[in-house]
């Protein structure tokens, strides 16, 4: 399975994403779910991927291709020319839509499941930041000041913190906390989440990526943070009051 986080702020977008990947009991990999793109003074993008593998991976296939094919021929379009972020949106929804319409009867003839869904995050020049939540059948959503973050995957252990927490306002240091947070809930429920992670900060206005770094079991950072969290809650439970059984 797989856990990834997008949040947008006002001061930039924060993306969290694990690399486990489970095709059974006793075969768990590791892979690489955020990919990044940059051109600098002109646009920073992210997509995080959910679902069948082979999928995900031909989608970020066709995708860097394009890229290539823009670099020889300019007239190409590409995610790094597309006129705007919606139009990014698009081409990477339709190209989830085509791959999984290729191989989903093959797929399925076998007992595999074909869907997958994407989170995509960026800036444009002249443009906002955005981020969007692209579903299986290509169509997407973006966030808004009501709903400032998305999910992928096993999302139900780590949402609380992010719906008391985040808001368009949250300033980014905290909105790592809450993501770290947020994730460390996930690691310890869920088995099929795992280490190491791939965090990213786009700060808005930017057109650049502040944070693209792994973190490690062993992070210090993330262990303070697991720990404190840890920590806090058994203090704040300890503080509630007695419950009075009666009857």
């Amino acid at each position: 399975m797989t856990y990834c986080i997008g949040l947008k702020l006002e001061g930039g977008l924060v993306l969290l994403s694990d690399t486990r990947t489970n095709a059974g009991v006793d075969n768990v990999s590791r892979y690489r779910k955020m990919f990044t793109w940059e051109v600098p003074d002109d646009r920073a993008l992210a997509v995080l991927t959910a679902g069948n593998l082979s999928i995900t991976q031909g989608v970020i296939t066709r995708l860097n291709r394009a890229i290539v094919d823009f670099k020889s021929d300019p007239e190409r379009e590409c995610i790094l020319n597309a006129e705007s972020m919606f139009r990014v949106a698009q081409i990477v929804g339709d190209t989830l839509r085509d791959l999984q319409e290729r191989h989903r009867q093959s797929l399925e003839a076998q007992g595999a499941g074909a869907d997958a869904s994407l989170i995509l995050a960026g800036q444009r020049a002249g443009g906002s930041h955005r981020l969007y939540l692209i579903y299986s059948a290509g169509n997407f959503v973006e966030a808004t000041d009501d709903t400032p973050f998305f999910q992928l995957g096993e999302h139900k252990y780590g949402k609380p913190i992010l719906d008391r927490v985040i808001t368009p306002q949250t300033p980014i240091p905290i909105a790592l906390k809450a993501a770290m947070v947020s994730m460390d809930s996930t690691l310890r429920s869920n088995l099929s989440v795992g280490m190491p992670l791939d965090l990213a900060v786009i700060p808005t206005g930017a057109l650049a990526f502040a944070v693209r770094r792994r973190i490690e079991p062993d992070d210090a950072e993330f262990q303070n943070i697991s720990a404190e969290w840890s920590n806090a809650l058994r203090n704040a439970f300890d503080s509630l009051p007695e419950v009075v059984a009666s009857g």
